[in-house]
């Protein structure tokens, strides 16, 4: 219940953040924010009707398909928490915010607002909950034809940025595009967190004596695994480990002191749970 209570808190918090960037930076500046929303936005500027209402009527259909194919009770009742506060937060702070926003910088209003509005989704997505409109379609598409989410949101938010070209004109929808990206890489920040690790695999003939140079040094584990190459034949033994960015070039100065002749391949990870890292639960 705790869990369920914080949950529902961040999902409350992320939609308040994203109303303001949609209302602060995007309606002011005419662009386009993907989604039910940016069609929500075209509805108001045709007629006037109120962008907040618009989203929670044209994610309604959105919540019988997530019913059908995405998971039932759970996530309708998530998803409707995370629309119904953002909806009425959108037509809400027309009363508290200025109506032309605190810029007329058109390239201001796309970063700005695709900053404060990934920090929002990432948030709600912290949360368990999802945005509805897009990320429903997104969902469906990879579940019913198998496209990849990262494509089905292309698809999704690109087929409504397109659509605003014609009506608020195309270097708005240029931005629009801009603002969806950045969008995108702060969503998955503020989601994920800035634990990027790095992760390397060593493979080297002098295993002991890099394994504990990495204790002594970095004071991190490794984990040992038997290799064999495929054109040579020879057997031999390669090191896994994780090290955050600032350990890097130290790791690297170590395998090298240790074993100059070692092959070493250093990749990127999300994010590291367990002893020396963020710790490992079921939340």
């Amino acid at each position: 219940m705790k869990n369920n209570i914080r949950d529902y808190l961040l999902v409350i918090l992320g939609a308040l953040i994203q109303a303001v960037g949609l209302r602060l930076f995007f309606i002011p500046a005419n662009l386009a924010s993907g989604g039910v929303s940016g069609v929500a936005q075209l509805i108001n500027y045709l007629t006037g009707w109120q962008i907040g209402l618009m989203i929670l009527i044209g994610n309604i259909p959105l919540f019988a398909l997530g019913w059908r194919y995405l998971g039932g009770k759970k996530f309708i009742f998530r998803t409707a928490l995370a629309v119904a506060t953002f909806s009425f937060f959108v037509d809400a702070l027309t009363y508290f915010l200025p109506a032309k926003g605190i810029t007329d910088d058109i390239l201001l209003n796309a970063l700005y607002g695709a900053v404060v509005s990934g920090i929002g989704f990432g948030i709600v997505y912290r949360g368990q909950g999802t945005s509805g409109g897009s990320d429903i379609l997104a969902r469906i598409l990879n579940r019913w034809r198998g496209v990849p989410i990262s494509q089905s949101y292309m698809i999704v938010d690109s087929a409504v940025i397109l659509t605003a070209g014609f009506v608020f004109g195309w270097k708005e929808a240029l931005y629009a595009l801009i603002a969806l990206y950045v969008s995108g890489i702060v969503t998955e920040t503020a989601a994920q967190g800035l634990g990027v690790v790095r992760t390397a695999l060593i493979i080297t003939e002098q295993p002991e004596a890099v394994s504990q140079k990495i204790f002594e040094v970095l004071d991190r584990g490794v984990t040992l695994l038997p290799a064999k190459g495929a054109y040579t034949g020879a057997e031999r033994t390669m090191l896994y480990c994780v090290v955050t960015r600032t350990e890097t070039m130290r790791l690297k100065h170590i395998v090298n002191d240790a074993d100059p002749h070692a092959f070493m391949v250093i990749g990127q990870a999300h994010e590291a749970l367990g002893e020396g890292f963020a710790p490992l639960d079921e939340e």
